[in-house]
């Protein structure tokens, strides 16, 4: 089955920017399932109740790639802030593109498993002869970020939980990456950026 994963940042902007973001991230979650992909996010930790900084999205399915190339680029949310009463400005920008996950193969600090807490599931998928009715997926969330993951790809449980705990270092570390202040330049837009225009989205809250 064909995966792509979505990088979805509010780059610098102000805490409206991340009410966009997980507008955003509901919004793309909906068009998800309408088109009969799976989706999963992975949102880094919210500093406050308005929303994440940023979040990966994996998305599976014959429309996947279509519907990442919907929303690639910078996409423009358009509110009166309720953060900040009266303040005039209206338009806040988040942005999306595509990544590819850090290589598992390489040096990536492991989580302990007490870390982890797993969780097993129905494994779901294509329907057929070959559809898998066993209880092989697993669920791993990391306990002190609350960050999941969710592996169905392999027909045993103990194959899908250790591909599982390396899909989940992995997401640990590169939203860390992104969180980093040191690492501002690998952020693919800087709300200065995204104020420029060539939004590939607009919508209203």
């Amino acid at each position: 089955m064909s995966e792509i994963h979505l990088l979805a940042t509010s780059g610098n902007g102000p805490a409206e920017c991340r009410v966009a973001l997980k507008a955003l991230l509901s919004i793309l979650e909906s068009e998800a399932r309408d088109k009969g992909c799976e989706i999963e996010v992975t949102a880094s930790r919210a500093p406050d109740l308005h929303g994440p900084v940023s979040a990966i999205i994996t998305l599976r399915g014959a429309e996947a790639h279509r519907l990442a190339a919907d929303y690639c680029g910078s996409i423009r949310f358009i509110f009166k802030s309720r953060i900040r009463p009266g303040h005039k400005r209206q338009n806040w920008f988040v942005g999306i593109k595509q990544i590819e996950l850090p290589d598992t193969a390489k040096e990536i600090p492991s989580i302990q498993r007490d870390d982890i807490r797993f969780e097993t599931l129905r494994a779901g998928g294509p329907g057929g002869q070959h559809q898998n009715t066993t209880d092989s997926a697993v669920r791993a969330t990391h306990i002190a970020t609350g960050i999941t993951v969710t592996c169905r790809d392999e027909r045993s449980q103990h194959r899908n939980k250790a591909l599982a705990v390396r899909r989940l270092e992995a997401m640990l570390q590169l939203l860390a990456e992104r969180q980093n202040q040191n690492a501002k330049t690998a952020l693919f837009l800087a709300n200065k950026e995204l104020e420029r225009g060539n939004e590939v989205k607009v919508f209203r809250l």
